[in-house]
């Protein structure tokens, strides 16, 4: 069946020498992978390697047999082209590392537009604006509405944070948990947007400390989930 659809890329792969396998979250279908055959090798073809950086923002013509196979594109133009987001270091590294988080965390063949206009705004967002230090940490917390693991809020006065079961509670639990000033960045986090990320002030250390809890939280509830190679670099850049 062929299908007209906006797809943000994920991730793409060397195959063989001249091919690439890649993997886009589709408005049309959900999690779709592709076989590009010898896109590296050709000059001239419609398909170019350049349109498959991670997060790119695409209209693809593409045949979706829809048996769990790879599937090919036909046509493929970019439909918002980024201005900073591939030439920041900062934000590269950002856009790196959250597109190994989405690819670990997104395995759903089936359309979910909310959670497609989510991804499209948000990297949008982050292409626009300059005060970006805190914008991981507020896209992971608020993916998880999407991803069906949004913290339980009815007692978000409460001193401690159970990580498993995504609730606070008064009582420190066994489970692995958040409390004390780790507890208090997370909280600030819920319930604004993302034009009032750089109001939450945090040093390197603090910064660190609840992205590794926000990753242990995603661990913790999606099965299948790998931690993120690239998440010794984003350290690395937001010193």
């Amino acid at each position: 069946m062929q299908v007209t659809t906006k797809a943000i890329v994920l991730s793409s792969i060397k195959y063989g020498d001249t091919s690439l396998i890649v993997k886009a979250y589709t408005l049309s279908d959900g999690l779709k992978s592709y076989l590009l055959k010898g896109v590296l090798a050709s000059k001239k073809g419609k398909l170019k390697s350049a349109y498959f950086q991670p997060l790119t923002q695409l209209e693809l013509v593409a045949n979706h047999k829809n048996k769990g196979t790879l599937e090919s594109i036909r046509e493929v133009k970019v439909y918002y082209p980024y201005q900073t987001l591939h030439m920041d270091i900062a934000k590269n590294a950002m856009t790196l590392f959250l597109a190994e988080m989405l690819g670990s965390s997104i395995h759903e063949e089936e359309p979910n537009a909310g959670l497609f206009h989510f991804l499209e705004a948000s990297m949008q967002w982050l292409d626009a604006h300059h005060e970006i230090s805190n914008f991981h940490l507020f896209f992971l917390l608020d993916l998880t509405k999407y991803l069906g693991f949004y913290p339980d809020i009815s007692r978000i006065h409460e001193p401690n944070f159970d990580l498993l079961e995504g609730e606070f509670t008064k009582i420190p639990s066994l489970h692995p948990s958040l409390a004390g000033k780790n507890l208090d960045y997370f909280k600030k986090f819920l319930g604004i947007n993302f034009d009032g990320i750089h109001t939450i002030k945090m040093n390197k250390t603090d910064r660190q400390e609840l992205l590794k809890s926000l990753v242990l939280y995603y661990e913790l509830h999606l099965q299948g989930f790998r931690r993120p190679k690239s998440l010794a670099v984003l350290n690395e850049v937001f010193r």
